[in-house]
């Protein structure tokens, strides 16, 4: 379909029918769901809830939400929505910031690089669930000695012609003696789940020195993933719209299958209560790390500043509502989380029950919960292969949503600084994209992958977001103006009582800032070098991280210099200019733009120049 500029007779509320608009509300709802549930809703939140007190940690959750989440949330949904931007052109409203957009762009990509190989793991565990026996049930021929489904004595102290002595447990059972309680020594065993992710599934080496060779079925899994994100997005949202009505409702689906079939279990409900239930520590709320740790989850969790929610918004209409999206992909964000966690925990429960050991001995987040313990757990019930294709079907689902929103963050960076070439050749773009991030993803499946995506992850995924965070809500609130801000999203939603903005306000111009700064210096405080497990770094491994991360953050300043070297005056002149909205800054359609925006420079023209002082002054 060949887009005209003429279609601008739609009315106020029309939206852009050169970029594209969503074909209707829920596609756009079920793919800011798809983008914010991802795989730390179900790997990371219920392993916080447990290590942080249980049932409490809900009270530091729910306030995090309120002071940091939302806020920041709904900021940038009403910004992508107003302007129809992505995220670095969206900085016109701020073009000495410009370099924020790039530093979110690029840590996407960095992102979506090894998040993808994630997903490649649950295409290559749900492959092996095709089997009458699950591999990892049992410990067959790749395990050694100290591969065990049960704990395996060592030694202990028993009774010996009235004496008591200390032995080891083959002179016990030859002598038909017996342990004394309280003595038994255990032998350091590994479940089978354990050694087959890291003998078979990673083939993984001793460490980031040794790369080792690619492992070839883990590569096939990683080209399946991106031809699965290649087709998804081939048409952009017009395709990928279509594609989240499966991958972002689906997992629900099974999440509750897992639910029922875990509460029927014996010894689920220990695994509850340890969840949730009578192990809440309510004291553990004095500890600092306890409120880090929910301000973080929340910040990370709901997808803020990696450009994705500005990216997704801007191919609204202009008048929707866009207060009452932010606070339902919220909600649902956080009710998946906690939802979640009852489906982990219930079979992790029965596992301990199983394996006769403490619930706290089998709980892990992160990879060890979704490709060692949980699998773990599910090889252990009656048809364990069904239960197996289940949860890994859900984690491909959960993991390809938020990728799928990831890659189109990229694709419409590239839409709004070349138009034209993305409207005749979005096709052959978005499969090279795909391509490229496939190749750049291929040391993350050699053996040494999985320290290669721990390292991104350790610093990606960090304090570069919190950078980027705390200066878009810096610049926007008080460098353009909260209370401009807010007459802007009220053109979008209408007039609304002082008494409703007070809340955003108080978030806005001070709670949500000074929780970045705190959380910022709190992790960069207590930053540790990345280890995987028991190993450790080499310092070059640890360099390259840095390396990335400063590669992503550098084009904050290198930006602003170039802004200020381009305006015209003395530095303070230029700096005054930089500052100001550029002249193309507002409504993408004269139909929106009503009085306050009637001066605006047609915005589909490419600006990168910045205005004058004298030029234009709101």
């Amino acid at each position: 379909q060949d887009f005209s500029l003429s279609n601008e007779k739609d009315g106020p509320g029309s939206g852009s029918s050169e970029r594209g608009n969503w074909s209707n509300k829920s596609e756009y709802l079920l793919s800011m769901v798809g983008y914010a549930v991802g795989l730390g809703n179900v790997w990371r939140f219920p392993y916080l809830t447990y290590q942080n007190g249980g049932g409490a940690f809900l009270i530091p959750y729910t306030l995090m939400l309120a002071l940091a989440g939302l806020p920041l949330f709904f900021m940038e949904c009403s910004l992508g929505q107003f302007a129809s931007q992505g995220p670095i052109s969206i900085w016109r409203i701020l073009p000495l910031f410009q370099g924020v957009g790039v530093t979110m762009v690029l840590i996407s990509t960095f992102v979506s690089i090894y998040y993808n190989v994630i997903i490649a793991y649950s295409l290559y565990y749900l492959f092996a669930s095709f089997q009458k026996v699950l591999p990892w049930s049992e410990c067959f021929s790749w395990a050694d000695e100290f591969c065990s489904k049960t704990r395996l004595v060592s030694d202990c102290n028993a009774t010996f012609n009235g004496e008591t002595i200390h032995a080891n447990y083959s002179f016990i059972i030859s002598h038909n003696l017996t342990c004394l309680n309280d003595t038994i020594n255990y032998k350091p065993v590994q479940f089978p789940s354990q050694q087959y992710w890291n003998k078979v599934a990673l083939q993984r080496s001793s460490g980031l020195d040794e790369t080792g060779s690619i492992v070839w079925y883990l590569a096939l899994c990683l080209l399946l993933s991106w031809i699965i994100v290649g087709a998804a997005l081939f048409k952009g949202i017009k395709s990928s719209g279509k594609v989240v009505y499966f991958t972002a409702l689906f997992p629900y689906v099974i999440l509750l299958i897992l639910l029922v079939r875990g509460a029927t279990l014996e010894g689920a409900r220990e695994g509850i209560e340890y969840y949730i239930g009578k192990q809440s520590n309510i004291t553990k709320l004095m500890e600092a790390e306890v409120w880090k740790d929910a301000a973080t989850q929340i910040f990370f969790s709901l997808s803020v500043a990696w450009g994705g929610l500005v990216a997704l918004s801007s191919y609204n209409k202009f008048n929707n509502n866009c207060y009452a999206d932010a606070i339902f992909v919220c909600v649902t964000n956080c009710a998946t989380s906690i939802f979640a966690g009852f489906a982990i925990f219930s079979i992790l429960g029965h596992m301990a029950f199983v394996s006769e050991r403490p619930v706290s001995e089998v709980v892990d987040s992160g990879f060890d919960l979704a490709f060692v313990a949980y699998p773990e757990a599910l090889s252990r019930l009656p048809v364990s292969p069904l239960w197996s294709f289940l949860f890994f079907f859900m984690l491909l689902l959960l993991g390809l949503d938020s990728q799928f929103a990831t890659i189109e963050t990229l694709t419409t960076t590239i839409q709004d600084i070349y138009p034209q070439v993305m409207k005749k050749l979005r096709v052959p773009i978005t499969l090279g994209l795909c391509i490229l991030l496939f190749f750049l993803g291929l040391v993350c499946v050699t053996q040494a992958g999985i320290y290669w995506v721990n390292l991104i992850d350790h610093f990606c995924a960090g304090w570069g977001i919190l950078i980027a965070a705390l200066l878009e809500i810096i610049g926007i609130i008080y460098i353009y103006g909260g209370n401009r801000f807010i007459e802007d999203i009220e053109m979008m939603i209408g007039k609304k009582s002082r008494w409703f903005w007070l809340w955003w306000r108080m978030c806005w111009f001070f709670i949500t800032p000074v929780l970045l700064v705190a959380i910022l210096i709190w992790s960069l405080a207590t930053f540790s070098p990345p280890s995987y497990g028991s190993v450790l770094y080499p310092l070059w491994g640890t360099a390259v991280g840095w390396c990335i991360i400063i590669f992503c953050v550098i084009w904050i300043p290198i930006t602003a210099v170039i802004k200020l070297m381009k305006a015209e005056g003395n530095l303070w002149q230029r700096l005054v200019s930089c500052c100001r909205p550029a002249a193309n800054w507002g409504p993408y359609l004269p139909s929106n733009r009503g009085e306050r925006y009637s001066h605006v420079v047609d915005p589909k023209k490419k600006e990168l120049e910045i205005p004058t002082v004298s030029g234009f002054v709101y």
